[in-house]
């Protein structure tokens, strides 16, 4: 798979990467955007604006996949079974121990909802992960 390039501008900004989601997407790998190389993912989390009201589980990973230096996918690298069914942020609960915030050559941005028991008939979030870039050479 081909690495894009992510969005990065030179001045000291904090970079984000968003996706709109919703009960449609269930069982979706949902691309947010692709990191630019040597960036460092420092937040991320769920907005959710319509609870989302499956019968017994909905849930949201958000991670990774194609780095560019062949890092491992991992699609819960920063967030875990995050609860969609309450309308609020939900902050991604895995930052502090993310071993793959850094990713020296870039790679995709992801994130995965779950949604099981009945079928929802509703829900909507935007799905967001804040990174940093490296502007020592610009």
């Amino acid at each position: 798979m081909s690495v894009e390039s992510g969005q990065q501008y030179h001045q000291n900004v904090t970079h984000f990467l968003r996706k709109a989601i919703t009960f449609g997407d269930d069982g979706a790998v949902v691309s947010l955007g692709w990191l630019p190389a040597k960036a460092a993912v420092i937040r991320g989390g769920a907005v959710v604006s319509t609870a989302f009201n499956a019968g017994s589980g909905n849930i949201l990973d958000i991670g990774f996949r194609a780095a560019g230096d062949g890092t491992t996918a991992d699609p819960d690298e920063y967030a875990t079974d995050l609860a969609l069914g309450t309308a609020g942020v939900i902050v991604a609960d895995e930052m502090a121990t993310a071993a793959d915030a850094y990713l020296p050559e870039g790679a995709e941005i992801t994130c995965s909802p779950a949604l099981s028991g009945t079928a929802a008939t509703e829900g909507a979030a935007v799905v967001w992960v804040e990174y940093i870039v490296d502007n020592s050479d610009a």
